[in-house]
C-alpha cells in the first residue's frame, strides 16, 4: 500500500504527488517507473490505463499550474513532470518496459549478456545476406524480395517480443536465470528493429532515386 501524503493523509497515487491536496513532493531517488504512475510492477500494461495515470497525474503536477507559485515549487513541478514524462515513455514501449525489468529485477544488462538465442544465429546471417542482396539490386521503391524479408522480419519480431513477455509474465524471482534468456531476446529484438529501420531507409533511398 502506498505511502499516506504528509500534507493531508490521502493515499498517495505516486510518489511525486499528492492528488487530493496537490501537495509537491521532492524525490532524491531513482523511481520505479511503475511506482511513478501507482502501477503494479508486471510487463503486460493496460495502454489506456497507462495514459489515465498519465494525464490525471500531470493535471497535479504540471508547471503551467504552478504559475504564481514560488520559484521552488514551478522548478519541483518541472521536475517532477520531467520524470513522470520518461516513466511514461519507458512504460509505453515494450522493449524498453522489458530491459527496465530485467535491470531492475538482478538481470544482466546489454553490456554484460551481448548473445543472441542460438536459433537467432543461422537466420541472422540469412536475413543479413538478403539484405545486401536487396541492397545492390537496381529497383525502385520497393520490391518482392525487400517485402518478403520485412513482412518475415515483422513476425519474427512480434513472436520474440511474445516470448520474453512469457517470461516475464510473472515476473521471475530476482536474479533469475530466465532474466538472462529474457536479454538475449532483448538483444534479438534490437537487431530485427535496427534491420527493419535499415528496410525502411532503403525504401526510401529507392524513391528519392526515381
Amino acid at each position: 500500500m502506498a505511502a499516506p501524503c504528509p500534507s493531508c493523509g490521502a493515499q498517495l497515487d505516486s510518489p511525486l504527488c499528492c492528488t487530493s491536496c496537490g501537495a509537491l513532493f521532492a524525490v532524491t531517488v531513482e523511481l520505479d517507473p511503475f511506482e511513478v504512475l501507482g502501477l503494479p510492477r508486471e510487463f503486460r500494461v493496460d495502454g489506456k490505463l497507462l495514459r489515465r495515470r498519465l494525464r490525471d497525474l500531470t493535471r497535479h503536477m504540471h508547471p503551467d499550474f504552478f504559475g504564481t507559485a514560488s520559484d521552488e515549487q514551478r522548478a519541483l513541478a518541472e521536475r517532477n513532470t520531467a520524470v513522470l514524462n520518461e516513466a511514461h515513455e519507458e512504460l509505453s514501449e515494450d522493449l524498453r518496459r522489458a530491459d527496465g525489468l530485467v535491470r531492475r529485477l538482478g538481470g544482466p544488462d546489454e553490456g554484460a549478456e551481448r548473445q543472441m538465442p542460438q536459433e537467432f544465429l543461422m537466420e541472422v546471417m540469412e536475413w543479413n545476406e538478403s539484405l545486401d542482396e536487396e541492397r545492390s539490386r537496381d529497383a525502385n521503391g520497393d520490391s518482392p524480395g525487400l517485402a518478403a524479408l520485412e513482412a518475415e522480419l515483422r513476425h519474427r519480431h512480434d513472436s520474440t517480443l511474445a516470448q520474453a513477455g512469457d517470461l516475464l509474465t510473472p515476473l521471475p524471482a530476482r536474479g533469475a536465470p530466465a532474466l538472462t534468456e529474457v536479454r538475449r531476446l532483448l538483444n534479438a529484438l534490437r537487431y530485427l528493429q535496427k534491420t527493419l529501420s535499415e528496410i525502411t531507409a532503403l525504401r526510401l533511398a529507392r524513391a528519392n532515386t526515381r
